[in-house]
């Protein structure tokens, strides 16, 4: 019990540097109202990278060559219908909070404010939901760290980087529209905390739900889902916030670059 147990402190302190990031995300805008939308891209773009090369060529290609090409491709597709499913259940507004705020930025800060505070019930209600639906992201990330370090350690931290560069401008896109409508930087930092949270409690509810006593096969079948999961993930949100806000050629270039990054480690 002790190398499980020892296992799921790394786990969780994994998860928690990225539920943590949100964090950051939320301090960018306490901090600084109008964050870089360009850096932001980029960092999109760059984590995108991560993740795909993590999905690609880890997780799945590994289940590939554990359990054989037809159940390594079965796991990894159920995961991203699995997770096509859960995204089509839950709305996904993290694009239109900033990109709503980043057209209100042009005509100006008080012009945008005024429309701001007629939009206040709207753009609280846009923040919270953002905040639901990372949160509902969070989790399954949160397993998928949980189940990528019990593989070894350098996997779970990669996972984590990604996953906590992935969730610095979630936290950006919770914080935003909360700051803008409640006009209280602490009311938007603890939203986006809050929905960072929902990651160690994937961790720990996989950890304790999850017999230790796992066939290798299962495991390194739920891994190759968990690739499906994130390139389901890095494809539907990622590339198309990095592309948004970067520009496609810029995005492109930072994707190879991230995926260049995890190479080399």
């Amino acid at each position: 019990m002790g190398f499980v147990d020892s296992q799921v402190l790394i786990a969780l302190a994994l998860s928690l540097i990225g539920g943590l990031s949100t964090s950051i995300g939320a301090l960018f805008v306490v901090i600084n109202q109008a964050p870089n939308l360009k850096m932001l891209g980029l960092l999109q773009g760059f984590a995108a990278g991560l993740m795909l090369s993590i999905s690609f060529l880890d997780l799945a290609h590994n289940a590939i060559n554990s359990i054989g090409f037809l159940k390594g491709n079965l796991w990894f597709f159920a995961g991203v219908i699995f997770f096509a499913i859960v995204a089509n259940f839950i709305p996904e507004p993290t694009v239109a909070p900033i990109s709503d705020v980043k057209s209100k930025k042009k005509n100006g800060d008080e012009g945008g404010k005024d429309i701001m505070k007629k939009h206040r019930r709207q753009v609280l209600f846009s923040g919270i939901i953002t905040a639901v639906g990372i949160s509902l992201h969070n989790f399954p990330e949160g397993m998928a760290v949980f189940l990528g370090s019990m593989k070894g350690l350098r996997v779970g931290l990669n996972l984590a980087l990604a996953i906590a560069l992935h969730n610095i401008p979630e936290g950006v896109a919770v914080a935003l529209p909360v700051y803008f409508a409640t006009q209280s930087k602490w009311q938007a930092f603890k939203l986006a905390t809050l929905s960072g949270f929902a990651e160690p409690l994937g961790v720990i509810i996989v950890a304790y739900l999850f017999p230790s006593s796992l066939s290798p096969e299962i495991l390194e079948g739920l891994l190759g889902s968990v690739g499906g999961v994130m390139a389901f993930l890095t494809l539907h949100e990622m590339l198309p916030l990095a592309f948004d806000y970067a520009g496609q050629k810029q995005a492109v270039k930072a994707v190879f670059f991230g995926m260049a990054f995890m190479s080399a480690r």
